[in-house]
């Protein structure tokens, strides 16, 4: 960002469910911190007409929870009951060899839970503090990631202007258990005042670089990235750029961009 100056945001709190009965459906086996809710056995010794009764109570409770999502992991051997499932509103997100995972958005306007891939990719710029980001839409280009989720989630508008960082990690959790890749993106915004999505966000708002890059109330990933701006705000930022140039592909009508460091004009003839 412009200036030793960084964005930062939290998410918002689960609320907390109401309390009485559970329903007698299926209970979730795991809740994340966003209200999702995941399910591992879809139907137990009911049949599905009974499994489709269930749920629907369920259901009902999980909206007045404030739950956003339902993750409905079905085995193969139990895959009578996936019509069922279909019939109360549940989608196909994937399968794998011995099981499927059906999906039931329950937060306002479309869903927002991420696809299925062999990778994930999600983009930041540069949540307690994190920074803003998403993943990737497919066919969108790395900076355009980013410039997107930046205003969506704060209202910012800014310009992409290079690769800071990438974080690897397999057999993520968050992503059902396959290979996670995290860019994160320096880029210059073109305006200042915030108008966060409070479905995303619990607050946002800009902080000095030099205290997100000393401050313990922050990530791995946060810290070392905002050491790595002060680096490149006092000594240029040709020091830690990774920049973009777009190349024409072997096929015919395509392109494709390569990211590196900056080379002297002398080596790019």
């Amino acid at each position: 960002m412009l200036g030793a100056w960084a964005l930062r945001w939290s998410l918002p709190a689960r609320r907390a469910p109401k309390r009485g009965k559970a329903p007698a459906g299926p209970s979730p086996s795991v809740r994340s911190p966003r209200g999702e809710l995941s399910e591992s056995q879809p139907g137990g010794s009911r049949t599905p007409a009974t499994a489709g009764q269930v749920w629907r109570e369920s259901v009902k409770q999980w909206r007045a929870e404030g739950r956003i999502a339902v993750w409905l992991h079905v085995p193969i051997l139990q895959s009578k009951f996936i019509a069922t499932a279909a019939l109360e509103g549940f989608t196909f997100h994937h399968a794998e060899s011995d099981s499927s995972t059906l999906t039931l958005w329950l937060g306002e306007g479309h869903s927002r839970l991420p696809g299925y891939a062999t990778h994930q990719l999600g983009v930041a710029d540069y949540k307690c503090m994190e920074i803003p980001g998403g993943l990737s839409d497919p066919g969108e280009d790395i900076g355009n990631t980013a410039v997107r989720e930046v205003f969506e989630e704060t209202g910012i508008k800014s310009e992409f202007k290079s690769l800071l960082s990438i974080r690897q990690q397999h057999r993520h959790p968050g992503a059902f258990g396959i290979s996670d890749m995290y860019i994160i993106c320096r880029l210059q915004p073109s305006s200042f005042n915030i108008s966060f999505c409070q479905q995303e966000c619990l607050r946002c708002e800009w902080m000095d670089l030099e205290e997100l890059a000393k401050t313990k109330d922050t990530t791995p990933i946060t810290s070392n990235v905002a050491k790595l701006l002060l680096y490149g705000y006092r000594e240029g930022f040709d020091k830690i750029d990774i920049t973009m140039r777009e190349f024409p592909a072997v096929y015919t009508g395509l392109f494709y961009k390569l990211y590196h460091r900056e080379l002297p004009d002398t080596y790019k003839t």
